[in-house]
């Protein structure tokens, strides 16, 4: 078997069709369909970028203490979790990191990665990668999850819905996870956005207990800083581990660039530029979903996150991503893609730039208008 046989075509390139139906509209597309940020990248962070240009040498694969212990700091005075800093690794983009992970802990076609029912796909595509199974389980429903899983993602805030799990949810995964000697991995890429609910780490003391045994969390500066183009991100968590994980990295060669170690080293340092890319969001956040609802979208969950999670009756998603595209010029992401239980949704990021996310309103308050 081939890897190519192993994956399936990549689902974005679905939406093509789409995206011409929303870019010949007047004025053009308003892309909300893909989360990259589109705002620059804060001046701390470029100037930290250029003064570490000069890196003829090999970077450390474990990061440097100064970025080891940003990292560290960053996590105690934003989501009161304390680790000890030996034990952060930086990665070269979280997304590869996830696909990765069942790889790098040895996993097969004997062993099962556990993910959530609507989820990430590259949590599904790090199993297929590895030759491993997928199971995708909804919420409380562990018991049914087969004897030879080894992997447990859980994704909070969620991508794609932004729905935040509950502490007491979370320490009930943990204890489970530990119980059957599985390892709980949670992707806590969107922990600093949260709107009506404030995220609890699974590194924090009320999930995980007295230890960080068989515990790990990935954090990822792409939306809190705008470094989706630097590549950096950062796993932290069960010390044993960590330490197992630094090892695969040196031996591979998996190391993030010294310029960039530097960029994140400024980036974790500085609070002010995050809480600044938050109330960009929280605006436009507002802007769209006061639009979606008034042209007859209902929003469920997006308590947290980077995206609104929306539905409106009579529509099943590609319907929908149909008629954004065509009557507004408004692009959205379908929510099957995420699992058959989004088949009824879009959804909706709030990464478009301020003077597309108002045109985006106008557009959706015209239309309720028709």
């Amino acid at each position: 078997m081939t890897l190519a046989s192993r994956l399936p075509e990549y689902p974005w390139d679905e939406l093509a069709p789409i995206a011409e139906k929303a870019r010949a509209f007047p004025g053009g597309a308003v892309d909300l369909s893909i989360g990259t940020p589109v705002d620059p990248v804060p001046v701390v962070i470029r100037e930290a970028l250029a003064a570490a240009a000069n890196a003829p040498g090999y970077p450390l694969t474990a990061g440097t203490p100064e970025l080891r212990s940003a990292a560290a700091g960053w996590l105690s005075r934003s989501l009161e979790v304390h680790v000890d800093p030996v034990t952060v690794l930086p990665v070269i983009g979280t997304k590869e990191f996830i696909a990765w992970l069942p790889v790098v802990l040895g996993l097969g076609p004997a062993d099962t990665v556990v993910y959530p029912s609507l989820a990430y796909p590259t949590y599904e595509m790090g199993a297929r990668l590895a030759g491993a199974h997928g199971f995708a389980v909804d919420d409380g429903a562990l018991a049914e999850v087969p004897a030879s899983a080894r992997l447990l993602w859980l994704n909070s805030p969620s991508n794609p819905t932004g729905r935040v799990l509950p502490a007491a949810a979370q320490r009930g995964a943990v204890e489970w996870a530990r119980s059957h000697g599985v390892l709980l991995a949670s992707d806590e890429c969107y922990i600093e956005l949260g709107w009506d609910v404030t995220p609890v780490s699974a590194l924090h003391t009320s999930v995980r207990g007295d230890s960080l045994d068989g515990v790990l969390a990935v954090f990822s500066l792409s939306k809190r800083s705008n470094l989706a183009g630097y590549r950096a991100g950062f796993v932290t968590g069960d010390p044993a581990l960590m330490k197992e994980l630094l090892l695969v990295g040196r031996q591979a060669g998996m190391i993030m660039p010294a310029p960039v170690q530097a960029a994140m080293t400024a980036a974790l340092s500085d609070d002010e530029h995050a809480v600044e890319q938050k109330a960009r969001y929280g605006a436009r956040r507002d802007i769209l979903a006061a639009g979606l609802r008034g042209a007859g979208f209902t929003i469920e969950h997006s308590e947290a996150g980077l995206y609104l999670w929306a539905t409106r009756p009579g529509l099943n998603c590609w319907a929908a991503c149909e008629l954004l595209a065509a009557e507004c010029g408004i692009l959205v992401g379908p929510g099957s893609m995420y699992g058959s239980a989004g088949s009824d949704y879009i959804r909706v990021a709030l990464t478009a730039t301020d003077e597309r996310v108002a045109a985006a309103g106008a557009r959706l308050r015209g239309f309720a208008g028709r």
